[in-house]
């Protein structure tokens, strides 16, 4: 594994997909991801994460901090508690958060996921 600093703005194909079926509540949103980094345990990854307009329920079974580049999201939690992200503001979203995640206006994350495997 090398031990260079990894930027996050390289050449990175990227994975584009969009929410599954069961889990879409609205619009026909499309997610674009580019990972640039991912360690050798694969239990950390960084990168950028792009989506349209729409909305769908999310589960995390991950540990991830959200830095918002563009755009406006929703995002509320199953007990109702609502909050709405602009470019600039930063955010945790904690392993065993459920709720959704709505896109308010097309939207760019850089992202830094832990996901424990133990």
């Amino acid at each position: 594994m090398s031990s260079a600093i990894v930027r996050l703005d390289g050449t990175v194909e990227a994975e584009v997909s969009e929410p599954p079926a069961e889990r879409l509540l609205a619009g026909n949103p499309q997610l674009q991801v580019r990972n640039y980094f991912a360690d050798s345990s694969q239990q950390f990854f960084a990168g950028r994460w792009s989506a349209t307009r729409g909305k769908w329920r999310v589960r995390y079974t991950e540990n991830e901090l959200c830095v918002m580049t563009a755009g406006r999201v929703l995002i509320e939690s199953e007990r109702g508690e609502r909050s709405v992200f602009v470019a600039g503001d930063a955010f945790v979203v904690p392993a065993g958060f459920a709720g959704t995640w709505e896109v308010l206006e097309d939207c760019a994350k850089i992202y830094a996921i832990f996901e424990s495997r133990g």
